[in-house]
């Protein structure tokens, strides 16, 4: 059984991934910061993952600021409440680094009070060097902004809360 070979069988006959394979994604998954990552092929799916359990206390030391950085300005803070289970919290659609602007220096796509249509561009995720425009799921008064510019966030994070 050779480590270049993509795929080895088991006593039971059933295909089983290459160390090599499991090593390769476990650095991609640190070379592009995922917590997770999976892949299928030839019928064999394969999950590799990091605990998040690291990654939640740098979170929750960020999201306090973030809020306070938010609700300062803005003169409305945001419910008490978990913002998640906010109605009009919009999710995170992915894992990556939440963008306020198209690009450095420019105006920001919504500011706090902004009117916004649905499919409008509130902000933009980017993730794997891909950038993803995020859209409003209804039009509304964007009443709270839960990002910084440039913070990383998981998906199903709050974003923003639109009213």
């Amino acid at each position: 059984m050779g480590l270049a070979e993509p795929m080895s069988k088991d006593a039971k006959g059933k295909g089983s991934p290459d160390q090599a394979l499991i090593r390769d994604l476990a650095e991609l998954l640190e070379e592009t910061g995922l917590s997770e990552i999976e892949i299928e092929r030839e019928g064999m799916r394969v999950r590799v993952a990091r605990q998040v359990s690291v990654a939640a206390p740098v979170y929750a030391s960020a999201a306090p600021a973030a809020v306070a950085a938010t609700a300062a300005p803005a003169a409305t803070p945001p419910p008490a409440a978990d913002p998640g289970k906010h109605p009009g919290a919009v999710p995170s659609p992915m894992v990556g680094t939440a963008y306020l602007a198209p690009e450095p220096g420019a105006a920001a796509f919504v500011q706090i009070g902004a009117r916004v249509t649905q499919g409008q561009t509130i902000l933009i995720i980017e993730a794997m060097k891909t950038m993803n425009h995020i859209p409003a799921p209804k039009a509304g008064v964007i009443t709270a902004i839960l990002v910084e510019n440039g913070q990383p966030v998981e998906f199903g994070e709050p974003l923003a809360i639109i009213e």
